[in-house]
């Protein structure tokens, strides 16, 4: 299996030493990339990503297949054998093709750093909902007695970033169920959040999903400006996006948390629309898109 060698990302360049361009000598010193056997390695107990959606481990299975694992996982001692750290969806998919070996790097880690390597890879990826970061976030809190304002520095956020993640917690079960689920958004809980009363806030979730409802929709709907916010008209181009398209359109939405319209103009050519409800949601999109304002 072919291993191209390259860097894990710039996310993690801080927390994972640069690996040799030499080749790799026999005795496998921590810190250089090797391969180890998929049945030493045993999952991450501190992994935060509690959802693997089918059709994204689908396009990954078959992009190994095709091009083998580019990037190694990481990993540290564990008895016998080893722990993951990070790299848990590369090494489901090579466990669903048979793979007997992955490449790898071994390093030391204590249980924090384990945490917050899967942590930031997870968040550089895009790959946590909403309710996985928030209680990402919130073991470093409570295991390893970090502030709001360390944890932002670890993980490379704002601190008003973590902290209004971790206010998800105080939403009802149900909501972050919901949360959970993908079946709203950040957007959508932040608004949920001004809501009195958890009954209340439960209610307006419902509503939300029963009704499609936009965060700014949600939003006054939380505020008790009812009637007064109507649903904005889907643009009939919106209307006749393709399946392949429709299915982009949702995926952008998930990855922003906000409304995301794909306008087609022609075959090759198009805008995208992105709503924004907030100087603070902006920020928030802005950071998700890894662009510096």
């Amino acid at each position: 299996m072919a291993t191209p060698k390259r860097g894990l990302g710039k996310g993690l360049s801080a927390l994972i030493p640069a690996k040799p361009a030499k080749t790799l000598p026999v005795s496998h010193p921590e810190g250089l990339e090797r391969f180890l056997k998929v049945s030493d390695i045993k999952p991450n107990r501190f992994q935060p990503r509690r959802q693997f959606r089918e059709a994204e481990m689908a396009e990954l299975i078959n992009s190994i297949r095709e091009k083998g694992v580019i990037e190694p996982v990481i990993v540290r001692r564990s008895g016998a054998g080893y722990e993951l750290i990070a790299g848990e969806r590369r090494l489901r998919a090579c466990q669903k093709l048979g793979y007997p070996e992955i490449p790898a790097i071994v390093r030391q880690a204590s249980d924090q750093e384990a945490l917050e390597i899967a942590l930031i890879e997870n968040l550089h990826r895009d790959n946590l909902n909403a309710m996985e970061e928030c209680r990402g976030y919130e073991r470093l809190v409570k295991e390893f007695s970090l502030t709001q304002e360390a944890l932002a520095k670890k993980v490379g956020k704002e601190r008003s970033t973590v902290a209004n993640s971790l206010r998800l917690l105080t939403l009802p079960a149900e909501v972050q169920k919901l949360l959970e689920d993908d079946k709203l958004t950040a957007g959508h809980a932040r608004a949920i959040l001004t809501a009195v009363g958890a009954a209340r806030q439960s209610a307006l979730a419902r509503e939300i999903v029963a009704k499609g409802l936009s965060v700014r929709e949600a939003e006054a709907k939380a505020r008790g400006e009812v009637g007064k916010q109507t649903p904005s008209p889907v643009p009939a181009k919106n209307k006749n996006l393709d399946q392949h398209l429709s299915n982009i359109q949702n995926e952008m939405q998930r990855a922003l948390g906000t409304k995301v319209r794909l306008v087609p103009k022609g075959k090759a050519k198009g805008k995208i629309e992105i709503e924004y409800y907030s100087a603070e949601d902006f920020e928030r999109i802005m950071e998700r898109l890894k662009i510096k304002i």
